[in-house]
């Protein structure tokens, strides 16, 4: 979503740029979800902390044949004496594809392993919950269907006395709830929200992480805007999830990361912005953010801090796009916020940059019609490590471009200031010799900015090679970016340097900036 800001954002030509952006954005969170899917945060998790005491043993694919999961499906079918070891070894067999199609496919297999799972021997029972786990951990969709009966039996063991066993049920419910919306009808039928609700006010660390996990999973389906938010809402569960955003508590960094997600997918799903604020939302993630910044500047900072940093900035600039409120409660905190951003920015440069084009995501969202924001990183002398960062491709160049637009936007004193403190004209004119349309765009559009509030600046860009800079691009092939660069050799240059005509029908232009833009994803 973009928010415009009236007569002064006139736009021509600006929504391909945006749609470009939004792209890479689609991409990047694509991206995101693989690295998340590898540390297994948020997609489908296997903890094998939660194991039983048995050894682990190493399986081969090759060399498990039908034949063997049959007799090991016959062994705990019959009640043999050595049913327990032959749920161990089923445990093991069943982290095989291959071997889980095999066993979904004997008759009765899935009850009779529920069956087990709901043993009055607690010892068999878990064994057999290991083996849902493993099942439902399974990329092959069908398989979540077919484990569908286990889910009233999970539901209920939610409220047992076993913290372990209830972590291992809310583990199976996530990963479940993750691969089909049929699971997802089912349990929310079952109250699956309710019970999620008692399992985030556990006691016990472990169980509160398990059951931000698995409501997360559930948020993050197609239809959790119509089906679950609303339920969600109606339980109170955010309050607690904004109260869990906290490093220092008693649940941990990775209880935080869970829940910064369920909150970015409720707050990206055009839910009342109000009620998200009204309960302390904006307030909690500024003072996470800052204290984040403080920790990786001194060094204590523990490792995966980033896959916090992420969801919690999104969130955050998501709530700035689209309610005024949330700016209010920020600017508190400006200062503070900066440099924390700032810290991020360079910090995860080169290790994870999908924190760092996050991060300066959130400061144009600050900084768009904002002089409060825009004059405190002039106060703070961030702009210097800003401008480093426009050669990096990635999305990086272009989100600095836009957050310069957005200063540049407040008028002639922020325009001094560039003109004054930063090497901006330099950065610029390196930006246009380069082959990216989008950033050559953004850069001109800056330049206009900069140049039309500032007189005296073109001067200044004319003595540091701009025009030879803006000649090259008027051949360029790119008709849009053709017309600008003519646009700006004839209105600020036109006496210093000769142009092609080719002015096409680019009557009474406005290189206008994008600002606010918010996306739901």
């Amino acid at each position: 979503m973009i928010r415009g800001r009236g007569a002064q954002m006139r736009s021509r030509n600006r929504a391909c740029g945006v749609e470009e952006i939004k792209a890479r954005r689609r991409q990047q969170e694509r991206d995101l979800r693989k690295a998340r899917k590898e540390k297994q945060l948020v997609s489908k998790r296997l903890p094998r902390g939660l194991q039983g005491d048995g050894e682990e043993m190493e399986i081969r694919e090759t060399l498990i044949t039908q034949e063997e999961v049959l007799q090991l499906y016959r062994r705990i079918q019959h009640g043999s004496d050595d049913r327990l070891a032959a749920l161990r070894s089923l445990r093991q067999v069943l982290q095989l594809k291959k071997s889980q199609q095999m066993f979904v496919g004997f008759e009765n297999s899935i009850h009779v392993l529920i069956g087990l799972f709901t043993s009055n021997l607690a010892v068999v029972q878990l064994e057999a919950a290991q083996c849902l786990l493993e099942l439902s951990h399974s990329d092959d969709p069908s398989i979540s269907l077919v484990c569908l009966p286990a889910t009233p039996y999970l539901l209920t063991y939610l409220s047992g006395q076993s913290a372990k066993f209830t972590e291992l049920c809310l583990y199976i419910l996530g990963n479940l709830a993750a691969e089909n919306e049929t699971v997802r009808n089912q349990l929310l039928v079952q109250g699956v929200i309710q019970a999620l609700a008692i399992c985030l006010q556990s006691p016990h660390g472990a169980v509160v992480e398990a059951a931000a996990y698995s409501l997360s999973q559930m948020l993050q389906a197609k239809e959790a805007g119509e089906k679950i938010i609303p339920a969600v809402l109606e339980a109170n569960l955010t309050p607690h999830l904004i109260r869990l955003l906290d490093v220092d508590s008693e649940f941990g960094m990775q209880t935080a990361v869970e829940c910064a997600w369920c909150l970015h997918y409720i707050v990206s799903s055009g839910v009342n912005s109000e009620c998200m604020i009204s309960q302390g939302l904006v307030c909690q993630a500024v003072i996470l953010l800052i204290a984040l910044g403080r920790a990786i500047e001194s060094g204590t900072t523990t490792d995966g801090v980033e896959l916090l940093i992420y969801p919690v900035a999104r969130c955050l600039g998501n709530l700035i796009a689209s309610n005024g409120t949330a700016r209010s409660k920020v600017l508190v905190h400006d200062g503070d916020l900066l440099r924390a951003l700032s810290t991020f920015v360079s910090g995860f440069l080169q290790s994870r940059p999908f924190v760092t084009r996050e991060c300066l995501w959130l400061l144009n969202n600050l900084t768009a019609g904002d002089e409060q924001f825009c004059s405190t990183i002039f106060c703070l002398n961030l702009l210097p490590a800003f401008l480093q960062l426009i050669p990096f491709s990635g999305g990086i160049n272009t989100l600095v471009l836009m957050l310069l637009g957005n200063i540049a936007e407040m008028g002639l004193e922020c325009c001094e200031k560039l003109r004054q403190q930063t090497d901006i004209f330099p950065a610029l004119c390196t930006t246009l010799r380069t082959a990216d349309p989008e950033a050559v765009r953004l850069a001109l559009e800056v330049l206009n900015r900069i140049l039309s509030h500032c007189q005296q600046a073109c001067v200044l860009f004319a003595n540091q090679g701009g025009i030879a800079a803006l000649e090259v691009i008027q051949y360029n092939s790119n008709e849009e970016i053709r017309v600008r660069a003519n646009f700006l050799m004839d209105r600020y240059f036109a006496d210093k340097a000769p142009r092609c005509s080719d002015m096409g029908n680019f009557l009474n232009p406005s290189l206008s900036f994008p600002s606010r833009l918010m996306f739901n994803s």
